[in-house]
């Protein structure tokens, strides 16, 4: 405020007024904060000094008053349905009913406060079990969601021929063993030929795809896929994709987590490393035949439209084409959802896709309030993709921490192999996601499941649990869970 009055008193205060807005408008906090007022004003000449007086050095300056000075207190509050309940219920907070500036507030039951500091409400909203965690959160679980928006994307070479954008250990440093991408690629434009060190499992999202490859032995493959199909290349597999007519975009997911997009092995790179004269040697022509190479990667780049019949690029040698059982593609998208009630689920392995032998992945679909039962995978970390809609997450570690993450359409999450979790539906529509494993059968240990089929003495002296509600337990696993699509209905009866 002192800056104000001296810019009014020196005339230059009419100079901060009518100045642009910023182009970005979101809710966040305004007015005084940090001892700044803003709006701050422009200068048209330098005015001031950088640094101040040592007559503000503790036990010199006046002090501020003891009350009636600078506020941190937040007038007329406003709590979400189901906020003042029992932190422990843990119960899911709509954050996007708060009104701004008032709500939201990082409160459950008796424990927070308010938040009067600098902060963006868009962030809160999307993280509620964030920023007012379950009174269960405890101790120090590491990041385990991070959104694909927050990546760099790095455009394709051609003239809006697509895009690429990745997660791996340097965004979200828990995940170790496995990264993902996520891809686009305009109609009839190319990822340019390429292989990995890593093994590549793919699902496409929208959009069909050609796919093409050779293995060790000269055997090739081509095949279209298309929304919800899967491919597969094991680590050093050389592969060509390209956009059909419509165009595609995929997700890719391989078996390091430190793997990066940006170090692929491409043809154009390959053929540019090394002498003209080898390579001359090497495709049997003239060294004049390699004049038209290109000087740079293409990387995704926009092709010539892919023929309709596909066997016009079916090209075998003697070892034939690969087909079935070894065959690159499984077409997932024709395979029949499990449907159960609260939800549906699809799982795809080794038993039917046996080249992927070491990718399982299940697609599963929850209604409102429903949920993926609470388990954990014995021998794999899970990678998991959120497709739309929206979720939470709690992850428990031994021996004593846990930690409830939020995600929507577009997240990544990463679960530690062991650790206890569940995936409830937090919103109004359906949730699909995607679990991956590194395992040769999709599979995980049910709580429940173990709960009924163990002795149930063991269970009622260890956790007090009645006999009705043990009869209850179903002794098959269910996958998922049903439930009350209103989260905070129990809120009342607590």
């Amino acid at each position: 405020m002192h800056i104000q009055k001296s810019l009014l008193a020196s005339g230059l205060l009419p100079l901060v007024y009518g100045l642009p807005k910023p182009q970005l408008t979101y809710e966040e906090n305004s007015g005084p904060v940090g001892g700044v007022d803003a709006p701050f004003p422009t200068f048209t000449a330098t005015a001031g000094q950088l640094r101040g007086s040592t007559n503000l050095q503790g036990g010199i300056a006046p002090r501020p008053p003891t009350s009636g000075g600078d506020s941190a207190v937040v007038a007329d509050p406003e709590l979400v349905n189901g906020q003042e309940a029992d932190a422990d219920l843990g119960l899911y907070l709509d954050f996007n009913s708060a009104k701004y500036p008032n709500g939201p507030q990082p409160i459950r039951g008796s424990a927070g406060s308010t938040d009067p500091g600098p902060r963006t409400y868009e962030y809160e909203k999307l993280n509620p079990d964030l920023y007012a965690p379950p009174g269960t959160d405890t101790g120090d679980v590491p990041n385990a969601m991070w959104p694909l928006g927050l990546s760099h994307n790095r455009p394709g070479t051609g003239n809006q021929s697509g895009w690429a954008r990745q997660q791996n250990i340097e965004v979200l440093p828990a995940a170790t063993a496995m990264a993902g991408v996520d891809m686009r690629l305009a109609p009839h434009a190319y990822r340019e030929l390429h292989w990995h060190t890593s093994a590549e499992w793919a699902l496409v999202l929208k959009g069909s795809v050609r796919v093409a490859a050779i293995d060790e032995d000269g055997a090739s493959f081509v095949d279209d896929v298309t929304a919800g199909d899967v491919w597969f290349f094991p680590a050093g597999i050389p592969h060509s994709l390209q956009g059909l007519d419509e165009g595609c975009e995929f997700l890719l997911v391989f078996d390091d987590g430190a793997f990066s997009e940006d170090e692929t092995f491409l043809a154009t790179e390959m053929i540019l490393r090394s002498p003209k004269e080898v390579w001359a040697k090497d495709l049997q022509t003239n060294v004049s035949s390699l004049d038209d190479i290109p000087t740079d990667q293409k990387y995704i780049f926009n092709g010539t439209p892919a023929p309709a019949n596909i066997s016009e690029q079916n090209i075998t040698g003697t070892a034939g084409s690969l087909s079935g059982p070894t065959g690159y593609t499984f077409h997932w998208s024709q395979q029949e959802f499990f449907n159960t009630t609260g939800g549906s689920v699809k799982i795809l392995d080794p038993l039917t896709f046996p080249i992927a032998e070491m990718f399982s992945a299940a697609l599963v679909v929850l209604e409102p309030g429903a949920m993926r039962e609470v388990h954990w995978h014995t021998t794999s970390d899970e990678w998991s993709y959120f497709l739309q809609g929206s979720a939470r997450i709690t992850i428990f570690q031994a021996p004593a921490s846990s930690r409830t993450f939020d995600f929507t359409a577009g997240d990544v999450g990463y679960i530690p192999q062991a650790a206890g979790h569940y995936v409830e539906n937090t919103g109004t529509d359906d949730v699909i996601f995607l679990e991956v494993l590194q395992a040769k059968k999709f599979g995980d240990i049910s709580a429940s499941q173990w709960l009924a089929l163990t002795p149930r003495q063991v269970v009622k002296d260890t956790l007090n649990l009645s006999d009705d509600v043990l009869d209850a337990l179903p002794k098959d696993k269910t996958l998922v869970k049903p439930g009350n699509a209103n989260l905070t209905a129990i809120a009342g009866s607590s």
